[in-house]
């Protein structure tokens, strides 16, 4: 007679993943209908049949461990075909969301993330550190809501009482505050993805190879490649999730516009900062100026300016790709399948940058200072809020599960395509 097998569960585990999304996981009598349904689960351990059992029995070790969790792409055919309504896709998507807590640090931030109870402290960070500059740049200027002239230099403002223009980086210099604290909060934000996808990769309980028809598993960089090219970048998994309903389409369009708009921003971002720091290092080093990167970084700029041109246009991405989404969301709400507290802040925080950014240009461009600087205030807060907790939010799988899929890859968990897929795909 065999030894018995003793299983030490974690209730405490259960209790925390029915609170996150996983509120239906008691209903799964193991028919495997969700496994079978899934277009995308391998054929070798099939998911999600077996994260259900664990998650029923309480083992923490096996889940948080378990690579499997970051394949599903939560098309939710799964769920919509469970017989008990025991939604195994939203059960993955909570122990996915449980991950982002986990792996970054510090973790009190996860923690704050994960209950409306603390928005109002996550909020209050930002909003104290840039009310402190606000507060101290308009004593220097005499006023809380300045007009601005451009000195003679034509690179400077000055402050005027009549005739001017609402500019931004007259209250809010680039080279003083936003720059610094900006940059600040994307070097902490790429050490800590740095440190969580390690904390990640190194979590994984898998074997180091599988068998992949005798050929050797690809290099990282190869994984990488692949992952961001055939699958990322035209999120070409979720073509093969589910049917053709109005729901996966709003999905799939929702999270490829607004990555797409993400993509434009950071590139707007990124030339003006650089071109605004290149022509300030130019004029301090020779005395003289570049006209090119005074075209590109002297801010505000003209409407008709390329770069201010594809800002608008991502601005309108970035708005209709979270139109989709929230649509979605509702109308999953409306079917009862719900979304959970850590689902609508990253929804929320998305609509406010927008919307904040698009009223900021607006009333800067109808010169209501009184209006204009008060917006483009809640557009710093909101701005700094995305990117300093995107370690911790559900935004943050955009790194975490590349770094799965691309190990799942190096390790033949997932087949690299053939060069007839990759050409249908791209």
């Amino acid at each position: 007679m065999s030894n018995p097998v003793r299983i030490q569960p974690d209730l405490q585990f259960v209790k925390d993943l029915q609170e996150v999304g996983g509120d239906t996981l008691k209903r799964c009598y193991q028919c495997a209908t969700c496994s079978v349904a899934c277009p995308i689960s391998p054929a070798e351990n099939p998911y999600p049949r077996k994260e259900m059992i664990w998650a029923q029995w309480g083992l923490k070790d096996k889940l948080v461990n378990d690579i499997d969790i970051w394949l599903c792409h939560n098309c939710g055919t799964c769920s919509d075909l469970c017989p008990r309504g025991a939604k195994p896709g939203d059960l993955l998507a909570a122990l996915r969301n449980m991950a982002y807590r986990k792996v970054a640090e510090p973790a009190v931030v996860g923690e704050w993330m994960s209950s409306a109870k603390y928005l109002p402290l996550l909020i209050a960070i930002p909003a104290v550190i840039w009310l402190i500059i606000w507060i101290i740049r308009a004593g220097f200027l005499g006023t809380y809501f300045p007009l601005f002239a451009l000195g003679a230099d034509g690179h400077s403002w000055e402050v005027v009482k009549e005739g001017g223009k609402v500019v931004f980086g007259g209250l809010f210099p680039g080279d003083f505050t936003i720059d610094p604290i900006f940059t600040a909060t994307f070097l902490f934000m790429v050490y800590t993805f740095y440190k969580g996808v390690k904390r990640l990769i190194a979590s994984f309980d898998v074997p180091k190879t599988f068998a992949i028809a005798g050929a050797p598993n690809p290099s990282i960089l190869v994984a990488l490649k692949e992952t961001v090219l055939c699958e990322i970048a035209s999120h070409s998994k979720w073509k093969q999730c589910g049917e053709e309903t109005e729901g996966d389409q709003q999905k799939f369009t929702g999270h490829l516009t607004l990555m797409y708009s993400f993509v434009a921003l950071m590139i707007v971002t990124g030339v003006i900062a650089g071109a605004h720091w290149g022509g300030n290092i130019l004029r301090w080093l020779t005395g003289a100026s570049l006209g090119i990167l005074d075209f590109f970084g002297h801010t505000p700029l003209n409407l008709w300016n390329p770069i201010k041109l594809l800002a608008i246009v991502g601005a309108v991405l970035f708005v209709y790709g979270i139109a989709k989404l929230t649509t979605r969301r509702l109308n999953q709400n409306a079917k009862k399948h719900g979304s959970s507290w850590y689902d609508w802040y990253l929804v929320g925080l998305i609509w406010t940058v927008g919307l904040s950014g698009i009223f900021s240009m607006l009333l800067r461009l109808a010169n209501v200072p009184l209006l204009a600087y008060p917006m483009y205030y809640v557009h710093l807060v909101s701005v700094w809020m995305l990117f300093a907790y995107l370690p911790w939010s559900k935004l943050g799988h955009l790194v975490y599960r590349t770094a799965a899929l691309t190990y799942a890859r190096h390790i033949g968990r997932i087949p690299m395509q053939t060069k007839e897929e990759k050409t249908f795909v791209l």
